[in-house]
């Protein structure tokens, strides 16, 4: 004949074996120890009609018969979870039935346009029908197209040689309902790779052979050799062709199918989404009850703090509004912070109604509930609409404390840059939130309102702020023009107009009034870093000579640590400073105990990690501020992981020395602001004006102020897959971090030094479920990654003499860290195989060297105490 599809012949029954298999495993692992399952059958199909205007219309009959499932590798009996039990007992009897009804395909060159099957089977076997049928479709020409089968509306591409057919389907183009998100950080994210090949071998123009493999590849962005990958492999071979029943008479598809029998009916291809039920899981309340010790405020920087929290949110995504309602209502205080965590960061609409059900935020003493609760959904892994929405509106409403009402604005910022980076800045929340923040910063009186609305930019990031932000860094004071100035820093260059570097220019160089030295140096820092030119870099390197000591020694620190550690402005920089080198020995050899550095924590093939730290002076040796910072980059993204401030100004009059020029009328301040995974944080203050300052000071503990602790939900990939074999699979890989940074800083007159210190204490706790849920069995792979660690930053200054003496040390503690892989296939009855195989080790501590005129500095320092315990050099 001359059809361009597969042709049965008529009064034949062509008898098939038929095989699925399923392995799940780690990515480079080969399949001979793989978890996973075979279902193996014979399949007979035979021709039921021809269309007598169209013989490429066929109607094919497709019987499952003799159904085995046994393991996919060999397992000694004691591990056989199928031993001893027949197919019936395995998949169950009403499901077995289902399974071995036949189905009707309607072919019409080669494509199913019909699939027809019986209404109310179970949607298990209906799929694995499906994905059978799936197979049957193919073309005998060479092309592309895009059609429908199991895996949705897909590319697919045909190669046709001789009596050969590959058909390639691009996974990633199908159409099917999803469910599923990623994280909002591409670092912290997940790559997939997806690829699906059948190649058919033709015989007499129907099918001799099909071997059809599907495959899923999954890795973790920050370590690469972490991953899980799937394997569905189908086989269908022609083992005889026999005679078999004759053909029905009927002009119409519908007419012959009602003859054949009347309970079939006309479904989608398209797999429909089944979920299996979990008949042995624990309720939320159970299952909180069970992990709730590991949750105490004292065991939040230990690994199975940040393992229970992920396991935690797990089972709250699957809850209603009651039931999380009633672990927070009967809850006390020590674990409620840690359960707040965890519901916010669920973000499921009935964790939100739950969680704000229970806050009042017009209730002052639950201060610290509803701080936990703003700041997790700063932190969000994929925020929505509605909770930026109902944040709005809390804003708009009574609120108790003025620093959670500063907090919400804030939060508010870092949703809109989520959402807006998610193509969602046209969202009516969104545009409503920028409009707020934006129109009352124009109409705030009090410096506090002010400061308020500019940290909201800092996180929100918006391009039409700059003009504004400009406007606060240049003619304000204090904080007001550093929030300002910071915030512009931390915009991506590419945005940074001309103006906003002439402004950065005429505030570096006070062309127009005079700034602080801390404003002037981020104004230096935002030149320096977005593509300066020739001149700017000449302009500031001249300036040098004529900067108060302290600055100079730290701007020549920036462009030291610039050519050093080869940033992007390095060129530039190096060709100012060869034409300049020779008339200006004496600019460059400037006495003074600022400093910047920068370098790495570590080196990786995936990412790589840097710390950079600088530290500004006053001319009388009180510090000024210390920046230390934790970034966090691959090939084509960065992530802000840490940011620790402390500022301090207006404190000579403590030892009786003199302001710098332009400083002499600040107030006594010192406090402290932190940035953590890209989203600032309300600043802390340790003091405020003389007086709090005198009574600290003699008060003073040296005790540290909690900066932030609690548990955030950093990685939360998870999707369903429809396997073309039939079966659902489920890839997720959730990471967590338990955190607790503090930092102090205390004075010793009797020693004329001054010491900050900050800790930053953190466990992560990576989890990975690759699974594959067939209704009678599941199988999969865990993967569990954890790390704890502390990073120590202390600054110690002596100022008993000029130049001071400064030393900073910067350590991280030896850590522990765990891998384990458990591959598993389990039966509804509880019977379960598993191999679990790991590794810990001990990451070596590290005291990081930061440079050379520091250790110089710390055996000075060290050494003039006789009594110093401390043998860090």
């Amino acid at each position: 004949g001359h059809t361009t599809g597969p042709s049965l012949n008529n009064d034949k029954l062509y008898k098939f074996a038929y095989s699925a298999e399923v392995y799940v495993d780690q990515v480079k692992a080969s399949l001979q120890k793989s978890a996973g399952y075979r279902i193996s059958s014979g399949v007979d199909v035979n021709l039921l009609w021809r269309n007598p205007d169209n013989d490429d219309d066929q109607l094919i009959k497709i019987t499952i018969r003799d159904v085995q499932v046994e393991n996919v590798n060999e397992r000694p009996a004691a591990k056989n979870i199928f031993k001893g039990k027949s197919t019936e007992k395995i998949i169950g009897k009403e499901y077995l039935e289902a399974l071995q009804r036949p189905i009707v395909l309607e072919l019409v060159r080669g494509k199913v346009k019909n699939f027809y099957s019986h209404q109310n089977e179970p949607g298990f076997t209906q799929n694995i029908k499906r994905g059978l049928a799936s197979l049957f479709q193919l073309q005998l020409h060479s092309g592309a197209t895009r059609e429908v089968d199991i895996s949705g509306k897909c590319n697919t591409t045909y190669h046709v040689r001789q009596d050969q057919v590959t058909k390639i389907k691009a996974l990633d183009s199908c159409e099917i309902e999803k469910q599923g998100f990623t994280s909002h950080n591409q670092i912290l994210d997940v790559s997939t790779k997806t690829t699906s090949a059948t190649i058919y071998v033709l015989e007499d123009g129907f099918i001799k052979s099909i071997k059809a493999e599907e495959n899923y590849v999954l890795l973790l962005n920050s370590r690469r050799k972490t991953g899980a990958k799937i394997v569905s492999k189908q086989r269908l071979e022609l083992k005889s062709v026999q005679a078999g029943p004759g053909l029905i008479a009927g002009k119409q598809v519908a007419s012959v199918i009602k003859t054949l029998d009347s309970s079939y009916v006309a479904m989608p291809l398209v797999a429909e989404p089944v979920k299996s039920e979990c008949k042995k899981c624990p309720s939320l309340s159970e299952h909180w009850q069970s992990i709730r010790e590991h949750m105490y405020p004292e065991k939040l920087s230990e690994a199975q703090a940040a393992r229970s929290f992920l396991s935690f949110i797990q089972n709250i995504r699957k809850a209603t509004k009651e039931e999380i309602l009633q672990i927070i209502r009967s809850e006390n205080k020590e674990l409620l912070p840690q359960v707040v965590d965890a519901v916010t960061s669920a973000q499921t609409p009935a964790s939100l109604e739950a969680v704000l059900e229970f806050l009042d935020f017009k209730d002052a003493s639950t201060f610290t509930l509803q701080e936990r609760f703003l700041y997790a959904c700063g932190f969000a892994s994929h925020p929505s609409e509605i909770l930026l929405k109902s944040l709005t509106a809390k804003f708009k409403g009574d609120i108790a404390n003025e620093e959670i009402r500063e907090t919400l604005v804030i939060v508010m910022g870092a949703l809109i840059r989520k959402l807006c980076d998610r193509e969602g800045c046209k969202l009516p929340a969104v545009v409503e939130a920028k409009r707020l923040i934006l129109s009352r910063l124009e109409k705030a009186k009090k410096d506090d309102n002010v400061r308020m609305y500019l940290l909201a930019l800092k996180n929100a990031l918006l391009p039409e702020a700059i003009p504004l932000l400009l406007k606060y860094a240049e003619s304000e004071e204090g904080h007001i023009s550093n929030v300002a100035a910071t915030a512009l820093q931390r915009y991506d260059p590419s945005f940074l107009t001309k103006e906003v570097k002439e402004t950065m220019n005429r505030i570096y160089h006070q062309n127009r009034k005079v700034h602080e030295k801390t404003v002037r140096t981020t104004a230096a820092a935002i030149i320096l870093n977005s593509n300066p030119s020739y001149m700017e870099v000449k302009n500031i390197l001249l300036s040098i000579g004529e900067l108060p000591l302290e600055m100079s020694k730290y701007m020549l620190s920036m462009i030291q640590d610039i050519v050093q550690f080869e940033m992007p402005s390095s060129k530039t920089v190096r060709q100012v400073l060869k034409d300049m080198r020779a008339h200006n020995y004496d600019r460059f050899s400037k006495m003074g105990s600022s400093s910047a550095y920068s370098g790495y924590i570590t080196r990786g093939p995936d990412v790589s990690s840097t710390y950079s730290l600088d530290i500004l002076y006053s001319g009388s040796g009180i510090l000024r501020r210390s920046n230390m910072n934790i970034r966090i980059f691959d090939r084509s993204a960065e992530l802000h992981a840490s940011q620790v401030v402390i500022e301090a100004q207006g404190l000579e009059s403590i030892i009786a020395a003199t302001p710098d020029e332009g400083e002499e009328n600040l107030d006594s301040f010192a406090g402290m602001s932190a940035i953590l995974f890209d989203i600032q944080l309300r600043p802390v203050t340790f003091f405020q004006g003389y007086a709090d300052l005198m009574s600290k000071m003699f008060s003073a503990t040296g005790d540290p102020i909690n900066v932030v602790k609690g548990l955030i939900l950093l990685t939360d990939y998870s999707q369903e897959i429809q396997l073309q074999s039939g079966p659902r699979a489920s890839m997720e890989f959730l990471g967590s971090l338990a955190i607790d940074i503090s930092g102090g800083m205390e004075f010793s007159l009797w020693y004329r030094e001054s010491k900050t210190n900050v800790k930053n204490r953190v466990a992560m706790f990576i989890a990975g479920n690759t699974e594959v849920d067939s209704f009678f069995i599941k199988t999969g792979m865990e993967t569990t990654l954890e790390v704890e660690t502390t990073l120590d930053f202390i600054s110690t200054v002596q100022f008993s003499q000029y130049p001071f003496l400064v030393c900073l040390q910067m350590d991280r503690v030896e850590s522990p860290f765990r891998r384990y892989v458990t591959k598993y296939e389990s039966l509804p009855s509880g019977r379960r195989y598993t191999a679990r195989r790991g590794k810990a080790e001990l990451l070596a501590g590290n005291e990081y060297p930061l440079h050379q005129e520091n250790s110089n500095m710390c055996r000075k320092v060290f050494g003039a105490k006789s009594d110093s315990s401390s043998n860090w050099f």
